[in-house]
């Protein structure tokens, strides 16, 4: 537990992405929300979503917003996404593994650019944020699989913290 603590203290103190690995039930979220208090963030906003819970259908408009008008059904004012909400502060994406293919493209621009778009809007939001992404499944094999884009791992693989199981 104390090499556990130290090496949460040495992460918290890079802006780089973070790739929490491990078995379900191993305190994913608990390590990234650990990181996030003991960053310079701390005091910023921590956002947590899991992309496994959200329906595909919904997860960009979670994550990334939209505009008035932007689709049928859209709330007339708009909506401010999970990247947006985060800023200056820590989004986690949970169940990263999980995510369509199609959403890992616009993840691995936000990366990148440190930018976002509304969806139905083509005004850039720039953003200050630290990511911490996390799964329990396999990105390796899933990307032999061709179900996880191996730029996108490697963009958030930056630092890898992989958590034992609970019975080791």
């Amino acid at each position: 537990m104390s090499k556990l603590k130290e090496k949460i203290r040495k992460i918290a103190k890079t802006q780089s992405t973070v790739l929490i690995t491990g078995e379900s039930g191993t305190g994913k979220e608990l390590i990234a929300r650990a990181i996030h208090n003991c960053s310079d963030r701390a005091k910023q906003p921590f956002i947590a979503i899991n992309c496994g819970a959200i329906p595909e259908n919904l997860l960009e408009s979670e994550l990334f917003g939209y505009v008035k008008g932007a689709f049928t059904g859209a709330n007339n004012n708009g909506r401010i996404g999970k990247f947006e909400l985060a800023n200056t502060g820590v989004i986690f994406l949970d169940e990263i593994g999980d995510m369509p293919l199609y959403l890992q493209a616009k993840i691995l621009r936000v990366i990148q650019e440190k930018k976002i778009e509304r969806i139905g809007s083509n005004k850039s939001i720039d953003l200050d944020i630290k990511i911490i992404a996390a799964t329990n499944v396999n990105l390796e094999e899933k990307i032999k699989e061709q179900k996880f884009r191996s730029d996108l791992y490697y963009r958030l693989n930056v630092i890898p913290f992989k958590l034992l199981p609970l019975r080791e």
